[in-house]
C-alpha cells in the first residue's frame, strides 16, 4: 500500500501542490494519503484529480481580502476568512468536485490536535461534510485560527501534535511512502515568539495543549531525521521531497508562489521513476 505523507505549513504547500498536479500527469494515485494543516487540505483536490485547482485558487484568492485580512478577525476571529475559505470557493467559486472526489477508492487522513489532550487525532478524510469542519480543524493555527469542534471535542492544527505523520502511517501498514515536507535540507524548528505567545494564551484552559506546543520543535526535529534516515536506508521503499530553498508560510508575491509550486512539480517529475517504483 503506498503511501503519501504530506506536512503543512500555510502556504508552504505549494510545493507539494506542484508535486500532486506531477502525480496527476503521470497517472499515479496513492492508495493511502494522510497529512496536516494546508498540506492534506491541498490534497482533496488531487484525490478529485482537479489538477492545477489549488494553483488557481492562490492566483484568484491570494490577495482577496476575503480569503486573508485582518477584517477577519472581525467575523471569523481568524485572519483568515474561514466560511469564505472552506466554504465559498470549494462550493460556489471554484467548485470542488465531490462525485470524482467520492470516486477515490483509498484510504485518506485528515491530522487534528486534540486540545484536551495535546494528542494527534487522525479523522476519515472521506466523511469530509460541505463547510470542510475537518479541514478547517487541521489548519486551526492558535491566534490565527478559533478552534473547532467535532463530535463534542475542540480541535486545532494537526500540525501541532504530529506534523509530518510518517510513524502513523508505518503503523497503518503503509510501508511504502513518498514524504513530501515543505521546508528545505537546511531547516530546524526552534521555539518561535508566536508559539510562546499561543502558548501563554492556551496554558490555562488547555494545559496538555500548551506543552505539546512547547515540544513541537524537537518532535519535528526528531520526525525529519526519521524521514532522512527512512529515505537513507530504505531508497526503494521511501521517497523524500523537501524544496530546494525556503519558502515564505505567509508569502504574497504570487510569481514567488508559482516559483514554490514549479519547484515541486519539477522534483517530482526528476524523480518519477523512484516514485513508481513505491507501486510495485
Amino acid at each position: 500500500m503506498p503511501g503519501l505523507i504530506l506536512e503543512g505549513g500555510t502556504f508552504r504547500p505549494i510545493f507539494s501542490c506542484g508535486v500532486m498536479d506531477a502525480l496527476l500527469d503521470h497517472g499515479l494515485m496513492f492508495d493511502y494519503v494522510i497529512g496536516v494543516s494546508a498540506g492534506i487540505t491541498n490534497a482533496f483536490s488531487y484525490l478529485s484529480r482537479q489538477r492545477g485547482r489549488n494553483l488557481e485558487v492562490v492566483h484568484r484568492y491570494r490577495h482577496d481580502k476575503r480569503y486573508l485580512g485582518a477584517r477577519n478577525y472581525l467575523r471569523d476571529r481568524s485572519i483568515f476568512g474561514v466560511d469564505f475559505v472552506f466554504d465559498t470557493v470549494p462550493n460556489e467559486l471554484l467548485p470542488f468536485d465531490w462525485n470524482a472526489f467520492h470516486a477515490y477508492q483509498g484510504r485518506v487522513l485528515v491530522g487534528v490536535t486534540n486540545a484536551e489532550t495535546g494528542k494527534a487525532e487522525y479523522l476519515d478524510g472521506m466523511l469530509l461534510d460541505r463547510p470542510s469542519t475537518m479541514l478547517r480543524a487541521t489548519c486551526a493555527i492558535p491566534i490565527y485560527f478559533p478552534p473547532v469542534e467535532i463530535g463534542g471535542s475542540i480541535y486545532y492544527d494537526g500540525g501541532l501534535a504530529d506534523p509530518i505523520p510518517i510513524v502513523k502511517a508505518l503503523h497503518d501498514g503503509s510501508t511504502k511512502n513518498l514524504i513530501v515536507l515543505t521546508q528545505p535540507d537546511s531547516y530546524r524548528k526552534t521555539l518561535s515568539r508566536c508559539t510562546l505567545i499561543a502558548v501563554r494564551a492556551l496554558r490555562r484552559r488547555y494545559p496538555q495543549l500548551a506543552k505539546t506546543l512547547l515540544s513541537r520543535p524537537k518532535r519535528y526535529n526528531d520526525t525529519v531525521c526519521l524521514c532522512r534516515q527512512l529515505a537513507k536506508k530504505q531508497p526503494g521503499r521511501t521517497v523524500l521531497l523537501q524544496p530546494p530553498e525556503k519558502l515564505d508560510s505567509f508569502e504574497k508575491d504570487l510569481d514567488k508562489l508559482d516559483r514554490g509550486y514549479q519547484m515541486g512539480y519539477q522534483l517530482a517529475c526528476a524523480r518519477m521513476d523512484d516514485i513508481r517504483r513505491l507501486f510495485a
